[in-house]
């Protein structure tokens, strides 16, 4: 068995994204893949999530497509192979080295904390993510392989740099190691964009018809596979803003909402948007706080019809998305989110008030 490609991260969205992106390409005849699965977490209460990912699993889509009713279920059988850092770093570290072309991450809003262990010259499993990958590319290094590109699929802005400049950081006591890193390693900016609403039990996931991986292009890049949701740009920075300021900046304001009126744990977003006194608080939102930034910004056009498509998102019908998922780890998502968005404003001259946003953001500062 040899996987080409690793990812870091057992999530519902991976599965319904990435996963199936590459199982659906493979099923084209397209000779990429398949994936080795790595839980960084260690979380022994998802054992049986990992040992169901590599046995394939299946994704429903459900919603509205250019006005047509979808139902589908599909089949996903991109996985190998299913691994735990806590218990397989050993076997990890053997394919990292000897088989990996490609490794992906979505680990969590958390995942790229910093960890008093990261420092350590050995592997701790109390380590983040980019410790842990700094190990890898440390026995990567010293073995002599050949290139690697390192695609995190994070919510972060910049992703790839943050990532790359982390991973220096920890890689400073070794200069020859840091040129490897600069010069044998593709670091890769991404955004992604899938609402996947629940999960599908002991493995797969319900989500909408609408799917971006959006990737920063650059020399030497390799595409993951070629699909329809998979779009290669020259850059990220109109996407990234609005996907970041209209689609979860409006998730992240409900949540907000939601946490302090103490709402029902089984409230949906639908169930929001059929609310007409909520959905004209997240519409002023948008007109009045957000949109004056993306004007200042030449992309009035662009943002008005974002809100159009995250509105019909929002409403789906065949979507539980539960607020109280959304509201998890609340504090990190505001300052990715609704933090950033007033820093974009700033940046474009916009200087219009912003009450609801700044007072969401004021409750959350640690």
């Amino acid at each position: 068995m040899t996987t080409p490609v690793l990812q870091f991260g057992t999530s519902r969205f991976l599965q319904a994204h990435a996963d199936l992106f590459l199982s659906q390409a493979r099923d084209s005849g397209q000779a990429v893949g398949p994936i080795t699965v790595v839980q960084s977490s260690g979380d022994q209460s998802r054992s049986n999530r990992l040992a169901a990912l590599a046995q394939g699993f299946q994704v429903r889509v459900e919603g509205i497509r250019q006005g047509a009713r979808v139902q589908e279920t599909i089949d996903v059988t991109s996985i190998d192979r299913a691994l735990s850092t806590a218990t397989d770093w050993d076997e990890i570290r053997r394919i990292f080295v000897d088989e990996v072309d490609i490794v992906l991450s979505n680990t969590g809003d958390t995942g790229f904390a910093v960890q008093p262990e990261d420092s350590s010259r050995t592997f701790d499993q109390a380590m983040s993510y980019p410790a842990k990958l700094t190990q890898l590319l440390r026995a990567r290094f010293a073995a002599d392989a050949r290139p690697i590109q390192i695609m995190p699929m994070e919510l972060i802005v910049d992703n790839g740099a943050v990532l790359k400049a982390r991973v220096l950081e920890l890689a400073q006591d070794d200069a020859a190691f840091q040129s490897y890193l600069e010069t044998d390693v593709i670091w890769v900016n991404s955004l992604v964009d899938r609402i996947v609403s629940q999960p599908l039990e002991p493995a797969g996931a319900v989500a909408e018809p609408y799917a971006l991986w959006a990737i920063e292009d650059q020399p030497g890049l390799i595409a993951p596979c070629v699909h329809s949701a998979v779009q290669i740009v020259p850059s990220l920075s109109e996407i990234e803003a609005l996907k970041l300021f209209v689609l979860n900046l409006g998730h992240t304001a409900f949540a907000d909402r939601w946490l302090a009126s103490q709402g029902d744990p089984a409230e949906l977003v639908r169930d929001v948007m059929e609310n007409a006194e909520a959905l004209n608080w997240l519409k002023d939102i948008y007109k009045n706080e957000v949109r004056p930034a993306f004007a200042l910004a030449g992309l009035a056009e662009a943002f008005d019809a974002y809100v159009e498509t995250t509105l019909e998102r929002f409403a789906n019908p065949f979507l539980d998305h539960r607020i109280a998922d959304i509201a998890q780890n609340h504090p990190q998502k505001v300052m990715r989110r609704i933090q950033a968005m007033l820093d974009f404003a700033a940046d474009n001259g916009d200087t219009s008030p912003k009450p609801v946003l700044t007072s969401i953001v004021a409750r959350c500062r640690p």
